[in-house]
């Protein structure tokens, strides 16, 4: 169904506009870096909780994807078109009670996650949180629209909003932090002001599209709920599992809170660039959902088969090549954050030891599942990673962490037990045949 040139095609852009979202917010903590390492701290913990709140976002974009790249696959255009409006709708909705919820609760939320923090970045916390907050409708926008256009395989459209989007945030950020010192504040602005600009050129761009998918009477509120259910079958689950990732996430961050202003910093640094190092396997995971979709609609599973393993070598060695030049240029990197000597070697020793993980594990562990998704075998991927986080990434990161004195050294290294563990599992699962003839969506 998919040519090497086709697939091509697709991953390319992909990984040009994943590197550009992850730019954002590397972005906001070198430019918020001339503030000190307080605002440096204080930006990575909100992102700690921005990124649990995009990857549901995320998921209800993977579950409007498959629902849509199934309707495909069986050449059904009308309700490919139909599933892609609903899934508009429900994701605006949802990320409007979100919204809402984290502006009334913000210093709440904040206390209770984070409360032995320094009051001077809890300060600045609050502040970029609230900001922060206001973006997540043009996210879940955004995220839904991009989706969208994946599965019709134009990624272009999505590469090139990134783009615009990154600009846009470079020039606000420049304004309102170094021209304007507003410093938290002025990143919160520039990534708000960016995010809602993308948004509305993409979701624009949806509604005249060209291609099998179009989006008619776009603020009509016609909810179909038999779609919305399929939607949700997938991006339910995968939202869980996406929420309890995130989730654990944030309590280990509060672990590492207590290791102290270092150990935060370097965390920060380390979690930035790591984010850059996994977005090959990022963007193959999401030519993943569109391929395999696609292959799953159409009831051709050999194809899938062959399309999952490929797919999942090339994450592979495309991890392997981002990273051997990460590492070689690891010093250069640090340089960059202006850190203390202490942060730097903490951040550098993080840096090195992710990437080897990454090249060896990365893929198994989270690109290849993104097939099983694609195929509706999410309640599985489900419970696996949620087991998974909470055993080993959770209880080990406080064992190895806290109690063997390893500092944030032992939390990256439980991180890494999660990830062989997801890795063994669901490579057993790929080749017992188990994750095929799923319900289809109807």
């Amino acid at each position: 169904m998919f040519t090497r040139k086709d697939i091509v095609k697709l991953i390319i852009p992909l990984i040009i506009e994943q590197i550009l979202l992850m730019t954002i917010g590397m972005t906001d903590t070198i430019m918020v870096a001339s503030v000190g390492e307080n605002a440096v701290s204080a930006v990575s913990i909100v992102d700690s909780i921005n990124t649990l709140l995009i990857n549901v976002f995320s998921a209800l974009a993977t579950g409007g994807a498959v629902v849509t790249a199934q309707f495909l696959g069986m050449g059904k255009i009308g309700k490919a078109c139909k599933s892609a409006k609903q899934l508009i709708l429900v994701a605006f909705s949802f990320s409007i009670l979100i919204m809402s919820i984290c502006l009334i609760g913000n210093s709440f939320i904040l206390n209770t996650i984070f409360g032995q923090m320094d009051k001077n970045i809890m300060q600045d916390s609050m502040i970029y949180f609230s900001v922060s907050a206001l973006s997540y409708p043009s996210l879940a926008l955004y995220n839904s629209g991009a989706a969208i256009f994946r599965v019709m395989g134009n990624s272009k459209v999505s590469m090139v909003n990134s783009f615009l989007m990154n600009v846009v945030n470079l020039i606000a950020n420049y304004i309102f932090i170094y021209i304007f010192d507003m410093g938290v504040l002025g990143a919160g602005l520039g990534s708000l002001i960016a995010r809602t600009f993308s948004s509305i050129c993409v979701i624009s761009l949806l509604r005249f599209s060209k291609g099998d998918v179009r989006i008619k009477k776009l603020f009509r509120l016609d909810f179909d709920f038999k779609i919305i259910k399929n939607i949700l079958a997938i991006g339910v689950p995968n939202g869980i599992e996406n929420s309890m990732f995130q989730i654990g996430k944030i309590l280990v961050q509060g672990l590492i809170i207590t290791f102290g202003t270092s150990a935060i910093a370097a965390n920060a640094v380390a979690v930035s660039v790591a984010n850059i190092a996994i977005i090959p396997g990022m963007a193959v995971g999401l030519a993943m959902i569109t391929v395999v979709g696609r292959c799953v609609g159409a009831k051709e599973f050999d194809q899938a088969k062959k399309y999952i393993k490929n797919l999942t070598l090339t994450s592979m060695a495309s991890l392997t090549f981002i990273n051997v030049i990460i590492i070689l240029i690891c010093p250069f990197i640090i340089s960059v954050y202006k850190l203390t000597s202490e942060t730097a070697s903490l951040a550098s020793q993080l840096i090195i030891y992710h990437s080897i993980c990454a090249i060896l594990i990365w893929a198994l562990s989270f690109t290849l599942p993104n097939g099983l998704r694609a195929s509706n075998d999410v309640k599985f991927t489900m419970i696996i990673a949620t087991i998974s986080m909470w055993v080993f990434r959770i209880l080990f990161s406080y064992i190895l962490g806290k109690y063997f004195n390893m500092g944030v050294m032992g939390v990256w290294i439980s991180m890494t037990i999660d990830w062989l563990f997801r890795a063994i599992v669901f490579t057993i699962r790929y080749f017992s045949g188990k994750w095929q003839n799923k319900i289809f969506v109807e």
